[in-house]
């Protein structure tokens, strides 16, 4: 079953100078080495069974069962603290509520560009503990008729979170929403009466990957084998990478090349012809289930009328817009896939089940998958989208109303984090997505600044 699940980028990583964190442009498969022993997690188990009884799988499935396993995956069990300065990352809408709230004002300005003629209903896709759905709330509510409910759609597999969203999205005796939870985007219904406005922030990164590698042969898939176990003869015949790192059995597991091309890895390599001219020895991390989701995006926001001898046809919608919010670029990635617990780096390896893992974002890759459905802008960086979005605006207003000047204090220094450039604001990238529109149009803040 796919993930629709949700990560954050740690701030670790984006507090942490470049040259500490560069990452080279092939596959190195170099690793951190564990803090100490420890004992092996159940998800760690499962796996170890699985590779001693069919053999090495792809960290596509390695991903799959760390994040999302029924009951011991990291963001399905209930022990795990995931977010804040005691669990493992923190948000951009957990640093400062105005982060959600310029959300909010672009998803506004959208749906006024286009005429308010019809109701509009909120989608988030991964919403984790629902604090950026509640700021971006905060903002809508105050357009919304009196008595009038805004549905609100919240794309979660974890019980666990969707008992913290039910609690943050229902306080104060809020009962202007309709909330709706969906297992996966495909659940949510085409909407001909409702404008939909979307938000993806921190979800695509915890998409399962694929990590393939370029060959005078082709591409071939790099996968997950034991440490431990003694080897079936399938992976007799799987070729070691030459990295030094591979034979420090630092983990259970390590990383092995399969020795010819798969159809998976091939179909992989050719799914983009921005892959075709990378040279021989590239590393290529890409995620069939970021394209199969962005696809789906770009159904739920395109504006599809009905047919002259179908007026009824449930097909039709009347479109919308859509953030999406994540670390990465407009480019493919090699080396990026990594782990994170108590806000550090650790081994990808380290303790599965209890660690976050992610990869970069390639935008470029989402872009492609609904270039024929919907107008897509960006990505740009987040401090800039915060700024050209009246960023400095709110946050007055945010001083004027502060108590003491210890809060005062506290307000500057959360918006400052937000658009650091050395961190958030260059780090994180925001991409725009619209209904097709006439050839020529620009959506603010996606537009080309000239120089003077």
């Amino acid at each position: 079953m796919t993930s629709m699940i949700r990560t954050c980028r740690r701030a670790w990583f984006l507090n942490t100078p470049q040259w500490q964190r560069a990452r080279p442009t092939s596959v190195s498969f170099t690793r951190l080495k564990h803090s100490g022993a420890s004992e092996v997690t159940k998800v760690e188990k499962i796996m170890l069974d699985n590779i001693k009884a069919t053999g090495p799988f792809p960290f596509s499935t390695y991903m799959q069962l760390c994040l999302s396993h029924p009951t011991d995956g990291y963001y399905m069990n209930s022990s795990n603290k995931v977010f804040g300065s005691g669990g493992d990352f923190i948000t951009s809408p957990e640093i400062s509520q105005v982060f959600g709230e310029l959300v909010g004002i672009w998803l506004l300005s959208q749906w006024a560009n286009s005429g308010k003629k019809h109701p509009f209903r909120l989608v988030e896709l991964g919403p984790g503990r629902g604090t950026l759905m509640d700021d971006i709330l905060r903002v809508t509510s105050q357009l919304v008729p009196a008595g009038q409910k805004i549905n609100v759609h919240l794309v979660e597999t974890s019980n666990a979170m969707r008992a913290l969203q039910q609690t943050k999205l229902t306080a104060n005796g809020r009962v202007d929403v309709e909330l709706h939870w969906h297992n996966s985007i495909s659940e949510i219904p085409q909407q001909s009466s409702e404008y939909t406005m979307l938000v993806a922030h921190e979800f695509f990164d915890a998409l399962p990957i694929h990590i393939i590698q370029k060959m005078e042969t082709g591409w071939h898939e790099v996968l997950v084998a034991s440490n431990t176990e003694p080897q079936p003869d399938v992976e007799q015949k799987l070729e070691e990478s030459n990295n030094p790192q591979n034979s420090i059995p630092t983990s259970q597991f390590r990383r092995v090349l399969a020795p010819n091309p798969s159809p998976a890895s091939t179909l992989l390599g050719f799914s983009s012809s921005r892959f075709q001219d990378l040279p021989v020895g590239s590393s290529l991390e890409v995620s069939p289930t970021a394209f199969r989701t962005a696809y789906t995006v770009g159904e739920l926001l395109s504006c599809r009328k009905p047919d002259d001898d179908k007026p009824n046809d449930e097909n039709t919608s009347v479109g919308g817009c859509g953030l999406i919010i994540d670390y990465g670029g407009d480019q493919a990635f090699g080396d990026s896939f990594r782990a994170f617990k108590e806000h550090k780096i650790v081994d990808v390896f380290h303790e599965p089940g209890k660690c976050d893992l992610t990869a970069n974002v390639d935008f470029g890759y989402l872009k492609e998958a609904m270039s024929n459905l919907v107008t897509t802008y960006g990505p740009i960086p987040q401090g800039a989208f915060l700024a050209n979005m009246g960023l400095q605006l709110r946050l007055q207003s945010l001083l004027k109303n502060a108590a003491t000047d210890t809060r005062r204090d506290e307000i500057r220094d959360a918006a400052a984090r937000l658009v650091d450039p050395m961190g958030m604001g260059k780090e994180y990238q925001v991409m725009g997505i619209t209904n097709h529109l006439p050839a020529g149009s620009q959506v603010w803040p996606f537009v080309e600044q000239k120089s003077t």
